[in-house]
């Protein structure tokens, strides 16, 4: 899939988020790269690029407090390669670029790996 699209399909997903969820994100910026670099698949104790889809980089919601401002933006990388790799249709691809985006949202928004497990293992 050409890259255009695929930011399509991050936009869409981003769209389509309750306006009270979209108003929490101003100050994240939604990015998508090729893959992770060599240097965040080594912090994040994976072995290969394909292994991560998505990361967030920031201070969440629930450990702000009084002071938090002049800060540069909250970061959500969605790795285009890695999550191509793992879906098999168009279709795939637009679900899991959803459920990644939604799952580092989840971080934003101060949720754990387990937190996030719980909840998907719902879906």
């Amino acid at each position: 899939m050409n890259r255009s699209l695929f930011e399509k399909l991050v936009s869409e997903a981003l769209d389509s988020l309750p306006p009270e969820f979209q108003e929490k994100l101003s100050n994240v910026a939604v990015v998508v790269e090729e893959l992770a670099p060599q240097t965040m698949i080594r912090k994040q104790n994976l072995r290969n690029p394909y292994q991560l889809l998505g990361l967030y980089e920031g201070v969440p919601h629930s450990k702000r407090g009084y002071g938090y401002s002049f800060i540069l933006p909250d970061r959500i990388s969605l790795y285009q390669k890695a999550i191509e790799a793992q879906a098999n249709t168009p279709e795939e691809i637009r679900a899991l670029v959803r459920k990644v985006l939604l799952h580092e949202i989840g971080h934003h928004f101060g949720l754990s790996e387990a937190d996030l497990e719980r909840i998907e293992g719902d879906d």
